[in-house]
């Protein structure tokens, strides 16, 4: 029994040893999710090679997995990266990128992320989302996050918003697609009520033919879509 349990620790350790001193074969680079990349497979191989001076031939034991993962999630395009060595020597690296949900365009030109954090802008892909003008600061999006999620949450708001203006006191107002008046939301106070105040007016203008005869849609007053004629 003894001698056994000997050969079959001794079996264990040479293979531990001959799988450590497999060499790296090819690099597989796979996008999670999204088809749209802001970032390239050969981007993402370049900083894969960097930080590792060449990985092809590379012995798997002198691969440092967690500085590869720490170089990709630096990247401000991904959101999150694994990197793994498969059994015939593979290194893995899936990415997750980061998903816009606006474009500020002001003095300074970058995305929103889903979670409301900065992404600069990619020379590779450039996403279909509503841009964000007027005042806005870099370091305090809450705001305008909050109503770039609402837009793209909501069916009709995703379909018809094609900007969002904050002024300098974080009023909001919205443009609308094909439409020349602007929509006056105010503060974010009771936000889903404006909204849905909003989908009535358009719903019976659009019936009656007169949204074009609107230059500013008011939706600050509780109850009430207070409308200026052109």
């Amino acid at each position: 029994m003894l001698v056994l349990f000997i050969s079959v620790g001794l079996l264990y350790a040479f293979a531990s040893v001959k799988n450590n001193v497999r060499k790296i074969s090819k690099t597989n680079i796979s996008f999670l999710g999204e088809n749209s990349l802001f970032i390239t497979h050969e981007a993402v191989s370049k900083l894969l090679i960097q930080n590792q001076g060449g990985l092809k031939n590379k012995p798997k034991e002198t691969l440092d997995l967690n500085t590869l993962e720490k170089t990709l999630n630096s990247n401000p395009m991904i959101k999150s990266a694994e990197v793994y060595v498969a059994v015939n020597g593979t290194l893995n690296a899936e990415i997750e990128q980061k998903r816009p949900v606006a474009r500020v365009s002001t003095n300074a030109s970058y995305y929103i992320d889903d979670e409301g954090k900065y992404m600069p802008l990619s020379s590779n892909y450039t996403a279909r989302v509503p841009l964000v003008t007027g005042y806005v600061e870099k370091n305090n999006l809450k705001n305008v996050f909050e109503i770039a999620k609402k837009v793209e949450a909501d069916a009709f708001l995703k379909q018809h918003v094609v900007e969002i203006h904050q002024s300098v006191n974080g009023a909001i107002a919205l443009k609308l697609r094909q439409c020349k008046f602007t929509v006056n939301l105010g503060s974010l106070k009771l936000l889903d009520k404006k909204i849905n105040n909003l989908k009535a007016f358009y719903k019976k203008s659009l019936k009656e033919k007169t949204l074009d005869k609107y230059s500013k849609v008011n939706l600050q007053f509780d109850n009430q879509v207070v409308c200026t004629k052109t």
